[in-house]
């Protein structure tokens, strides 16, 4: 898999069998703020980490987001096929991928997520050659909303009371973003 590199971080798969990335995994994934706030159940213990690096976060085009100045996994964000859902059945162009980030509480608010997502949507569209990337967030969750805002994906829809399915019996409303090749491309003109 490919590895990605932006000023502060490194985008690089999550190491499987690696009792280091299982502990920062443990150490960031078992807030209550974060999981919950991402749509999953905080994690409850290492063992638990390190399961959920084999059976989720090895999925394709999956990073570990990394702090180069300490080299630990503090993060993960990743493309993957948006549910049906998400596109609808509006006909946004296909090939498309679904974004989706979160980042251990002690970092909120330096912009390495935007930091991240931006480097991530142009591997997407440049190397991938996605035509889109659809987001999803919670309507309440306002740090995913501000992240969205910053990448130029462009509110679709709300879709209201949607089942958290790794939550349990939590019903969320959820907003529908989308950026494709030519707005992402205007976008890094601007800048």
């Amino acid at each position: 898999m490919t590895m990605l590199e932006t000023e502060r971080l490194t985008l690089r798969p999550w190491r499987m069998d690696d009792a280091a990335d299982a502990q920062a995994l443990f150490t960031y994934a078992s807030s209550p703020d974060v999981g919950p706030a991402a749509g999953w159940q905080p994690h409850r213990s290492v063992a638990e980490s390190a399961e959920i690096i084999r059976a989720v976060l090895s999925a394709p085009e999956t990073y570990a987001v990394v702090l180069k100045r300490t080299d630990e996994p503090i993060g993960s964000i990743g493309l993957q096929k948006p549910c049906a859902s998400v596109i609808g059945t509006q006909g946004y162009q296909t090939p498309a991928l679904e974004i989706g980030y979160w980042i251990g509480k002690p970092y909120w608010g330096q912009g390495l997520v935007p930091e991240a997502a931006r480097t991530l949507l142009r591997h997407g569209f440049e190397d991938l050659d996605l035509q889109a990337v659809w987001g999803t967030h919670d309507m309440e969750n306002a740090k995913s909303s501000r992240v969205m805002d910053k990448l130029g994906l462009r509110l679709v829809r709300v879709q209201p009371h949607v089942r958290m399915e790794l939550l349990g019996d939590v019903w969320r409303d959820e907003a529908v973003r989308c950026i494709t090749r030519e707005e992402w491309e205007a976008e890094v003109r601007t800048r």
